[in-house]
């Protein structure tokens, strides 16, 4: 059997990746971790303190670490931060496991995410810069996923549903197991 998670979430900030990671992990019955979450236990302040503080460059070291660290340790469903694809050695990883990039488009990402200054990233015209950044990451969740799903105009339970379809498992049944969806469809 293989190890690693189960299914990695990636795609960019307020696509549902947390919530859907929830989701997933409940209904497969496996644990759910986000690394941003790892990150933020670990340092004991928030991502936009960090960003602030110690600036981007330290917050994705973190980040590499804690990706490195769930990738190895974690058997359940895993959400990534936005930007942990930005990193090759990231993206290596990443190969080879059950990845769902979950996709939206900009009007839909700035209904989400909307001013929120807690995304230091999108401090300063949202929908501008969240363009920006999908135009400089949109090709790299692409290249580590295994499938994609468009969560716009989707609840969170009908974009876990299609991650289940997309990468395999249906549900898991009852007393059973689910099918494990890093094992190749032959």
């Amino acid at each position: 059997m293989s190890t690693g998670p189960l299914i990695v979430l990636v795609g960019p900030m307020g696509s549902g990746k947390s919530t859907v990671g929830a989701l997933l992990a409940e209904r497969l019955g496996v644990p759910y971790r986000d690394t941003d979450a790892d990150i933020v236990a670990a340092q004991g302040r928030e991502i936009a303190d960090i960003f602030v503080d110690d600036g981007e460059e330290h917050f994705r070291e973190l980040e590499r670490e804690a990706v490195r660290t769930a990738v190895a340790e974690h058997t359940g469903v895993l959400a990534l931060g936005g930007g942990a694809v930005l990193d090759s050695g990231t993206r290596a990883l990443l190969s080879g496991l059950p990845v769902a990039y979950l996709s939206m488009d900009v009007e839909e990402a700035v209904r989400r995410v909307g001013l929120n200054t807690a995304r230091p990233l999108l401090a300063v015209n949202p929908r501008r810069q969240w363009r920006e950044l999908m135009e400089a990451r949109r090709h790299l969740y692409t290249e580590v996923a295994r499938a994609v799903v468009a969560t716009d105009d989707k609840t969170p339970d009908e974009v876990a549903q299609a991650v289940l379809d997309a990468l395999g498992p249906k549900t898991a049944t009852p007393g059973g197991e689910a099918p494990d969806p890093r094992q190749e469809k032959k």
